[in-house]
């Protein structure tokens, strides 16, 4: 059954370092508006301390998450074992949005790999740390982290990537401004 944290232990910490995905979810405050729910790979989340985390987002084709982040701040984070013993583990936080002109982004930055496309950390303070037993998740077999992603950057190149943002990543779908960076580190290759 449900146990809840006031942090992420060891062992809650070994469990989400384990996983090869997790799930990010925010909601506007307008009850009307539209809850997000992102699936994450690529092994971009980090655990900064017990109640401090952060993922590098990489360029999508929204940006609902940081949208929410500047209205509200609240923000859930979810991983699932998919194989094993079963467990969920959500955590609870409110969160911001680290673009590369930030004074922060290169600390941060360099917590993660350096993946091409990277274009905000989500940083977020945990306020409540609960696990559920999973018993419903089916179990699957782990293969790889796919590659389209990171495909994707390559091929648009640093000016491409910067003209998608302006196009796809600065209202919500909901019409909330999100900010974005004009900013573009290329990976070194």
């Amino acid at each position: 059954m449900a146990k809840v944290f006031d942090s992420i232990t060891p062992e809650l910490h070994g469990f989400i370092e384990a996983q090869q995905m997790f799930f990010v979810a925010t909601a506007p405050l307008d009850s009307n508006g539209h809850v997000n729910l992102s699936p994450k790979g690529l092994a971009t989340f980090r655990i900064l301390s017990p109640n401090w985390v952060a993922y590098l987002d990489l360029t999508g084709s929204g940006n609902e998450t940081s949208a929410h982040l500047v209205e509200n701040g609240r923000i859930t984070f979810m991983f699932c074992a998919f194989d094993g013993t079963p467990r969920i583990l959500r955590l609870y936080g409110k969160g911001y949005t680290v673009l590369p002109e930030h004074s922060e982004w290169s600390q941060l930055y360099a917590e993660f790999d350096d993946l091409p496309g990277a274009r905000q950390i989500i940083v977020s303070n945990i306020t409540r740390v609960q696990t559920s037993c999973g018993f419903a998740v089916p179990q699957y077999e782990y293969i790889a982290q796919r590659d389209t992603l990171i495909k994707f950057a390559q091929n648009k190149q640093p000016d491409g990537l910067v003209a998608y943002r302006k196009e796809k990543n600065v209202i919500s779908i909901d019409g909330l401004s999100t900010p974005i960076s004009m900013h573009y580190e290329p990976s070194e290759e």
